[in-house]
């Protein structure tokens, strides 16, 4: 994927709401900081029961964007099994390897570790930021990797949807509807149709004022998870009437 807008330094507030209710149920942050040249980011969603949903990335952006390490890690009872998993590029090539622990709620373990393929346009934890480079009502298919547990690359394409009036404040802008569709093939859509685990869609907004701004994503945290509706929010200071001299 081209680099079209370049990463920074940067601090971003977030919040994640049930999509049918609108109750809150996690606050987040994305963090992004450049270390040698590279972009260090971690997005966490912390829980009020405790739970923790943490991703971080480190990746280069030399004209165009390529993951080098990849990070998961779910604790808490907000998740069904228990995850954490590591992946990274060997060097420059289309090799990596991964580790992976998972604790399941009937208490069985899944540990495994190996070589994985680890083509360029592989971009776990870097979706919306993806989004927000794509050029104008353009579409893109990249690669994701699925832990099932194994390692499993699967398909997806990145298609605008049209645009959409969102709120600032008091003004309306205009901001790009995404569809971001998983594709399995028809093997392995057959194979997760029977055990339940067809992955949904997703559902972005972007403004493409330049540099693009992330307004919302709509889709689930994990596999088989409830559909979530994340969004970006602005620190505000509570209004105080003026004292009077």
């Amino acid at each position: 994927m081209p680099v079209r807008d370049v990463e920074g330094t940067t601090h971003g507030f977030l919040v994640a709401r049930r999509a049918h209710s609108g109750e809150i149920v996690a606050e987040g942050d994305l963090i992004e900081t450049v270390r040698d040249g590279r972009i260090d980011s971690r997005l966490v969603f912390n829980f009020p029961d405790g739970s923790v949903h943490e991703e971080t990335v480190v990746f280069s952006q030399n004209g165009v964007f390529s993951l080098d390490t990849y990070k998961l890690v779910e604790r808490g009872p907000a998740f069904p099994v228990q995850t954490e998993i590591f992946a990274e590029r060997e060097g420059k090539t289309s090799r990596g390897r991964y580790q992976l622990h998972s604790r399941h709620q009937n208490g069985t373990e899944d540990n495994s570790s190996g070589e994985l393929d680890l083509p360029a346009d592989v971009y776990n934890g870097m979706i919306v930021m993806l989004v927000r480079n794509l050029a104008p009502e353009s579409r893109q298919t990249i690669h994701v990797l699925a832990f099932t547990p194994k390692p499993m690359l699967v398909e997806l394409d990145l298609t605008p949807g049209g645009k959409e009036t969102v709120q600032v404040g008091d003004r309306h802008i205009s901001a790009m509807h995404y569809v971001l569709k998983p594709k399995l093939g028809v093997i392995r859509a057959a194979v997760a149709a029977l055990i339940g685990k067809t992955p949904p869609d997703y559902h972005c907004w972007i403004t493409r004022a330049s540099p693009s701004a992330f307004v919302a994503i709509d889709g689930p945290l994990y596999t088989g998870g409830p559909i979530w509706h994340i969004e970006a929010v602005s620190p505000h200071m509570p209004v105080h009437p003026v004292a009077r001299q």
